[in-house]
């Protein structure tokens, strides 16, 4: 064995040694000029607003895991890093941190405070990437790209001008989500949904004409002094007649038309709704389809403005009470209910998002969109899980405009100029836009493109375009993407679209959807709610590999995963079972060993289940399956390979001229079995790789290939034969146990009845049994039990004091009876069945199902022993 082999394990000293020795030996670069087929990956850039979370590790892992697979399949691999601007995030980050100094950005002026910004981003970054390396992750980092840098803005700024110059960009007005404290819009995924409690209130609308009301509902009174009409459904017979006619708009005394539409429910509530174009998006497709005035009430702070008459400077929820109030005295005010409102909530600021009529830059999404939805309906891009297509096309067939302006001074800035004359022109410059323009520029859109537009970019932007680069050339369309469903709108539908109409061709060909890690009890992991874990806490306490196997060894299709202590001590306990068994190995291995001709039954076994357990890890990770490929692995190895193989095969490493063929059959196990455990768990696999006694061996595992196994290790009949011995050894442990004898504590005799064919070896070795004797006891006292056609009886005789297992018998009966009883009284209790979940009910009756097979077992032990 390797002297320099420690008796246990410690992450800290192996997991940074290997990272710093994998770099330096430029394993993390692809290679150049290379034959090999490709696999790249460039990975979704986090926001420098911090540090990583656990999402981050679970994402981020999944793509080394991938990239180390494909590695040791033979791939030249580009694994990209980068980090993106996040316009919003950041930027709300820094003024956060201004006004804990007493400053505020205005005060500053853009330019110093972009500085400002520039320095966090140097800050956060550098935190970032320490951190991708902690968790062992294998970037390219001599090609890591930021989405500010200054090749990258200029492919922003060239995607833009191009697309202002064939009209896809406009400024025009929308409602957008408002953010009332930033003063910007912001994206969807910039806001979360929260259901608070809140009040409807039920107004009157009075006809013109003295004919009647109707009434409205409505969670936002404030905005009804905005409202331009009243809709109801056409197929809504209680209007029939009514359509036509004006109403008069309380408090502002305004008339407003009575129209149809299809947008109200008519079986909800009265079937009318208020329509206010300016405060509400499908209230704004209806003013569209109408042609109607679309007044603003609200300004950027979300104060009434002077539209609103008297209420004019009052904030929207002081406005609100005044409103009800004048309402109620004016008798409009009908009722007040309580009632769950679902509220959106900007993600940055913590403020209610206003839903505002704002005039902002666009861009055209329809013409974009149709060559997208050809290639995923072509299968040129697919997802994982495949139930994703439809969502992704669902949303694709009804994309609308693309809200691309934000108001703020962290970003790309817009590059529009304007003229003395009010004209404007897109260009790279203010010389550019003067001489595109022909006139006198005076200045530039103050706006900056949102940070999708950049990120959108991001798969050929990195590889140099719109340059033809020769990374370009040699590693675009990449091949994969991992990445979260709740930005499959935002981010992945704008790549596809982006690269096929910029780079002409789709970006990735596949999208793999990862899981939400959880906490768990299935709640959200949030630093707000206190239900956050640091990554880095987790790897100082167990390392980076046993939580990597923590997260990869849940991941499969499944939408949501749960993160726990208790899984990552599980993980450790692993990591710590490789060691301590290969240290074993090695103690009985001195150099490398060579084929043997022949093999045992036993020997055959393993191989063949080394054999299958390649064929579904393989398979596995083919198909982004980590679950299944970390729990083959895992059983391979804990329970065949060391519960099972070891323990058969000690007593031939103990004897030299049997050694031989355990040994070359352990090593050639282990070396594969490392290879296939390197993408989850790398650190570790490298380390115990380096003391293989190996011929031929690769300089790093990271660089070796995947196992290549003889087709000859598959061979089903003899797993059937030695897992048939397995079963009747295990059963035969359970004999001993039933009598409280303790495990490895040798017996004088058991009896069997049946065929044991050739296992009776490695029934007395692993059943701890000096002697195996045909037939059944002649006398005295036995306990039995029936496995795979083979009696089994195994004699009391002095092994068991009675009295003292009838006591034992006889406490733990009662001590079940007595759990019995509670649980029947439970289920008989009418009450208690109409309350509980089915889940519990069902739970409940199998345990009452299992207590009284406990019942039954008891007496029979009982008789047995004459108790």
């Amino acid at each position: 064995m390797s002297q320099d082999f420690p008796t246990r394990y410690d992450a800290s000293l192996v997991e940074q040694k290997w990272y710093r020795a994998w770099e330096e030996a430029g394993l993390f670069q692809p290679e150049p000029d290379s034959t090999k087929e490709k696999f790249v990956i460039t990975i979704p850039p986090p926001n420098i607003t911090g540090s990583l979370h656990m999402g981050h590790a679970l994402c981020y892992s999944i793509q080394d895991l991938v990239g180390r697979y494909q590695r040791l399949k033979g791939k030249n691999v580009l694994v990209l890093p980068g980090q993106d601007h996040a316009g919003i995030a950041t930027q709300s980050v820094v003024l956060k941190q201004l006004k804990k100094e007493g400053r505020n950005a205005v005060d500053m002026g853009r330019e110093k405070f972009v500085e400002r910004v520039w320095e966090w981003r140097k800050e956060s970054g550098d935190t970032i990437i320490h951190q991708f390396r902690r968790l062992g992750h294998a970037f390219d980092w001599s090609r890591s790209r930021f989405t500010l840098d200054d090749e990258y803005a200029q492919a922003v700024l060239k995607v833009f001008i191009d697309w202002f110059d064939r009209g896809l960009i406009y400024r025009g007005l929308r409602v957008v989500n408002w953010d009332p404290v930033l003063k910007t819009s912001v994206s969807d995924i910039e806001t979360e949904r929260k259901i608070t409690k809140g009040k409807l209130y039920y107004i009157r609308y009075p006809f013109a004409d003295g004919s009647g009301d109707i009434f409205i509902a409505t969670t936002r009174p404030e905005t009804m002094l905005a409202d331009v009409a009243v809709a109801v459904h056409p197929s809504d017979v209680r209007y029939k007649d009514k359509l036509g006619k004006t109403l008069i708009l309380p408090l502002m005394n305004r008339e407003i038309p009575l129209i149809a539409d299809l947008y109200p429910d008519p079986d909800f509530g009265s079937g009318a709704v208020k329509i206010t174009p300016a405060h509400d998006p499908n209230d704004y497709e209806v003013g569209v389809r109408h042609n109607l005035q679309m007044p603003v009430v609200l300004d950027e702070s979300a104060r009434v403005n002077e539209f609103g008459g008297v209420y004019a400077g009052l904030d929207r929820y002081e406005a609100r009470k005044r409103i009800v109030a004048d309402l109620d005295e004016q008798g409009f005010l009908i009722e007040i209910k309580e009632h769950e409102i679902p509220l959106i909530v900007s993600e940055r600021s913590g403020e209610v998002i206003e839903p505002l009529l704002r005039e902002e830059w666009f861009a055209k999404q329809t013409e974009l969109a149709k060559p997208a939805i050809e290639a995923v309906r072509a299968g040129k891009v697919s997802f994982v899980p495949d139930r994703y297509q439809k969502i992704f096309l669902d949303w694709m067939e009804n994309i609308r405009d693309w809200n691309v302006s934000r108001r703020l001074w962290w970003g790309h800035r817009i590059p529009v100029y304007y003229a003395e004359d009010g004209s404007s022109v897109a260009a790279l410059s203010l010389e550019d836009a003067e001489r595109k323009s022909g006139k006198k520029i005076v200045e530039q859109d103050d706006y900056v493109l949102d940070t999708w537009f950049s990120s959108g970019l991001w798969p050929f932007a990195t590889l140099g375009w719109p340059e033809q680069t020769a990374d370009l050339k040699a590693f675009y369309p990449t091949n994969l993407l991992v990445t979260a469903q709740e930005i499959l709108y935002l981010w992945v539908a704008r790549m596809i679209m982006m690269g096929l109409d910029c780079a002409k061709d789709i970006p990735f060909d596949q999208v793999y959807i990862y899981a939400t890690v959880l906490t768990e009890d299935g709640k959200r992991m949030s630093k707000s709610l206190g239900t956050g874990v640091d990554p880095m806490e987790v790897i100082d306490k167990v390392g980076a590999d046993a939580l990597r196997f923590t997260l990869l060894s849940q991941t499969g299709y499944n939408q949501d995963i749960r993160y726990s202590e208790r899984r990552t001590e599980d993980a450790r306990n692993f990591c710590n079972k490789i060691w301590n068994a290969v240290r074993f190995v090695l103690l009985n291995v001195e150099k490398a060993p060579e084929r043997p001709v022949k093999f045992e039954d036993v020997d055959l076994w393993l191989l063949s289940r080394l054999h299958a357990t390649e064929k579904l890890v393989g398979e596995a990770y083919e198909a982004y399956d980590n679950q299944a490929a970390a729990q083959a692995l895992y059983k391979f190895f804990w329970s065949e390979l060391c519960d099972w193989y070891i323990e058969v095969a000690k007593p031939r490493l103990s004897e030299p001229l049997k050694r031989d063929v355990p040994q070359w059959v352990l090593i050639t196990c282990i070396e594969a079995f490392l290879a296939m455990l390197h993408p989850i768990m790398p650190h570790l696999t490298e380390e115990v790789y380096s003391h293989l006694p190996i011929a031929h061996k690769a300089p790093f595992l990271m660089a070796a290939s995947w196992p290549t196994l003889e087709d000859a290790f598959a061979n089903p009949a003899v797993e059937s034969k030695i897992e048939r011995v397995f079963e009747i050894t295990r059963s035969l442990r359970a004999l001993r146990a039933e009598l409280g004898l303790a495990a490895m504590k040798p017996l004088p005799e058991a009896y069997y009845e049946g065929d044991l064919g050739s296992g009776e070896a490695v029934l007395r070795s692993q059943a701890w049994i000096e002697s195996l004797i045909p037939g059944r006891p002649s006398d005295g006292k036995f306990i039995s039990t029936t496995v795979m056609g083979v009696d089994l009886h195994l004699p009391i005789g002095d092994l068991v004091d009675m009295e003292k297992e009838c006591a034992r018998l006889v406490r733990e009966e009662e001590k079940v009876a007595g759990d019995l009883k509670k649980l029947e009284v439970r289920l008989s209790n009418p009450d208690f069945v109409s309350r509980a979940k089915p889940e519990v009910i069902e739970r409940d009756r199998a345990l009452v199902e299992e207590l009284r097979s406990k019942l039954a077992k008891f007496g029979e032990r009982k008789k047995l022993f004459g108790c």
